[in-house]
C-alpha cells in the first residue's frame, strides 16, 4: 500500500489535496477527478427511470484507517457536517492502540419462497429435505456464471410461519461471490418456485431475497489505550466509564438505539454511496439485526478492560456489500472510490466499513459524554449557514468566527452579519 503523508491534509485547498493522494490513484482515476467528470446523463437514463440530471454530494476521504493492520485511505459521500473530521479523529486514535481487527464470519445472501395453502406441512417439509440436493441443482442451473466463478446455492432450510394461513418459507443460502447478489437470488429462487410448488402440493405466494443478511456478518473491535484518552488516568478511566454506561443506555433503550445507530451509518452509508452500494439494504438488514433480541438495541458494545487499562469497543452487523455488478461499473466517482480503497475484495471492504461504523460510533459517544454534539458540529454548522446567506468563499471564515459568537446561529444571523460585514468592507 502506498504511504502518504497527510500532514496538513484537512486545511488545504482540492487541488491541493487532490496532488497529495496522487500516488494512491490510477492515471484514470486523477484524470476523472481532476476533470470533475461525474456519472453522464445517457448512463443515468439507462440506470433509472424519468431522469432529469444527475445529483452532486460532497466526495472526501477519511485517512489511514488500519483494519488488521492494513492502512486504507475510505472514501466518504456525504452531506452531514462533522462525519468525516469525527471518523478521522476516531481513526487516528484508534490506530495509536493498534487499530481495528475485522472478521467476516460468512458471506451468503438468503433467498426466500413462501408457500401456502399445504394440506400436510411435515410430508412438505420431509419432501424438500429429501430433494434437497436436486433443488440446488435447479437454483445453480438458473444461474451457471456464478456457479463458474465458485459461487451459487449451497443450502437449503424449511422455516414454518403459524398463522391463520401457514406459511412455509424455504430459505435458500447462495454464495454471490462479490456482487450484492439480488437478481442472482432473485433468478435462483423464481426458479425453484414450481419445482416446490409440486413437491409440496402447494401455492406459491412470492420468491425474493432477504435483506436480512444474517449469514454476511462482520465483525469489527478495537482496544482504547487508557492513555491515548486522557493523559489524566483518573480521567482516561471515567471517561471510559462513561463511554460504557452510553453504549448500555443504547442497549436498553430504544429511543436513544435509534439515534445511537444513526450516529454509526453516519460513516457506514457514506462508504456505501461512495462505493456504489446499496445503502437502504445494508441499513434495512442492520435494523433488523438491531432487533434479534426482541428489542431495538445499539449495534456496539463498549466495556472495560480494567486489567489492562483499555476501552474495548465492539460492532457486528449484516455487510453483503459488493465491488462487482449493479451500477458499480458505470459511475466514475464509484471507479475513484475503489481506487482509493486499493481495489478490495468484498470481504475486505466489509471489514472496512465495519470499521468505520465502530469508529463513527465512539467519535460520537466521546463528544455526547463530555464536551457535548453541539461543540464540534456547531463550526461546521455554521460554515453551512454561512454558504447558505450567500457567501463567498473567501468571506466564509470571517462570517463564521463572527456568527459562533453570536447567541442564536442561524440563517438570519448569518445573513445579518454578512450584510454588516460587507457593508464595512466597502467602507
Amino acid at each position: 500500500m502506498t504511504k502518504i503523508n497527510w500532514a496538513g491534509f484537512a486545511k488545504k485547498n482540492p487541488k491541493e489535496r487532490l496532488s497529495q493522494i496522487k500516488p494512491l490513484l490510477s492515471k484514470e482515476s486523477y484524470y476523472i477527478l481532476e476533470n470533475k467528470i461525474l456519472l453522464k446523463q445517457d448512463i443515468a437514463s439507462q440506470i433509472v427511470e424519468n431522469t432529469l440530471g444527475t445529483f452532486a454530494l460532497p466526495f472526501s476521504v477519511v485517512p489511514e484507517i488500519e483494519v488488521n493492520h492494513q492502512n486504507y485511505t475510505v472514501p466518504f459521500v456525504t452531506e452531514e457536517p462533522s462525519v468525516v473530521a469525527a471518523c478521522s479523529f476516531a481513526s487516528k486514535i484508534i490506530k495509536r492502540s493498534g487499530g481495528f481487527k475485522a472478521t467476516v464470519h460468512n458471506r451468503q445472501m438468503i433467498g426466500q419462497i413462501a408457500l401456502y395453502d399445504i394440506k400436510q406441512i411435515d410430508q412438505a417439509i420431509n419432501a424438500i429435505k429429501k430433494q434437497k440436493k436436486q433443488l440446488l441443482a435447479i437454483a445453480n442451473s438458473a444461474h451457471p456464471s456464478i456457479v463458474k466463478r465458485g459461487g451459487g446455492a449451497i443450502d437449503i432450510k424449511t422455516n414454518l410461519i403459524e398463522d391463520e394461513s401457514p406459511l412455509l418459507v424455504v430459505q435458500v443460502l447462495i454464495d454471490t461471490k462479490e456482487a450484492m447478489g439480488a437478481n442472482i437470488v432473485n433468478t435462483m429462487t423464481e426458479a425453484l418456485k414450481p419445482y416446490l410448488e409440486i413437491l409440496t402440493n402447494g401455492k406459491s405466494l412470492m420468491a425474493i431475497l432477504s435483506n436480512y443478511a444474517t449469514e454476511s456478518l462482520v465483525t469489527a473491535t478495537c482496544a482504547i489505550n487508557y492513555r491515548f484518552l486522557n493523559r489524566d488516568k483518573i480521567k482516561a478511566k471515567e471517561f471510559s466509564e462513561r463511554i460504557v454506561l452510553a453504549s448500555n443506555f443504547a442497549k436498553k433503550d430504544p429511543y436513544r438505539a435509534s439515534t445511537h445507530n444513526k450516529g454509526i451509518f453516519n460513516g457506514i452509508d457514506a462508504v456505501c454511496i461512495a462505493t456504489g452500494n446499496d445503502w437502504r439494504a445494508i441499513e434495512a438488514g442492520a435494523h433488523a439485526y438491531a432487533s434479534k433480541n426482541g428489542r431495538y438495541e445499539g449495534l456496539t458494545t463498549w466495556r472495560l478492560d480494567e486489567a489492562n487499562e483499555k476501552l474495548l469497543g465492539e460492532i457486528t452487523l449484516p455487510l453483503p456489500l459488493a465491488t462487482k455488478g449493479g451500477s458499480i461499473g458505470l459511475n466514475p466517482s464509484v471507479l475513484v472510490a475503489f481506487d482509493i480503497l486499493g481495489n478490495p475484495d468484498a470481504k475486505i471492504l466489509a471489514s472496512i466499513v465495519a470499521s468505520v461504523g465502530l469508529a463513527q460510533n465512539f467519535a460520537a459517544l466521546r463528544a455526547l459524554v463530555t464536551e457535548g454534539i453541539q461543540e464540534g458540529h456547531m463550526k461546521l454548522h455554521a460554515r453551512s449557514l454561512a454558504l447558505l446567506a450567500g457567501c463567498l468563499p473567501n468571506e466564509v471564515p470571517f462570517i463564521v468566527d463572527l456568527l459562533l459568537k453570536e447567541k442564536h446561529k442561524n440563517l438570519s444571523t448569518a445573513e445579518k452579519i454578512l450584510e454588516n460585514y460587507r457593508n464595512n468592507t466597502l467602507e
